[in-house]
C-alpha cells in the first residue's frame, strides 16, 4: 500500500432506547479508533446543545457502522464526559 492509510466510510447512527436514527451520509475516518473518536466528540457536542437550550431528552448512544451497516462499536453519551 506504499504507505497509503486505509480510510472507511463510518456512519453513526444515534440510538434512543430502541429507536435507531441513521445516519444516511457517513464520514470518511482512517479506522474504528478515528470514528470513535469523532463519535465521542459530537456526542459533547450534542449533550452541550441539549445543555444549553434546556432538553432533557437527548439520544442514549452512537452505534458505529461500517458501509455494509455491522454496528461496530456503540458509544454511549453517559460515558463521553469522562477523561480518557
Amino acid at each position: 500500500m506504499n504507505g497509503e492509510v486505509a480510510i472507511g466510510r463510518f456512519y453513526f447512527h444515534l440510538q434512543a432506547g430502541d429507536q435507531i436514527v441513521p445516519d444516511d451520509e457517513g464520514v470518511d475516518l482512517a479506522d474504528l479508533s478515528a470514528a470513535e473518536l469523532e463519535a465521542i466528540l459530537a456526542a459533547r457536542e450534542l449533550l452541550a446543545e441539549a445543555i444549553k437550550s434546556g432538553r432533557l431528552e437527548v439520544p442514549e448512544a452512537f452505534v458505529i457502522a461500517d458501509e455494509e451497516g455491522r454496528a461496530l462499536a456503540l458509544v454511549p453519551f453517559a460515558t463521553v464526559c469522562r477523561g480518557r
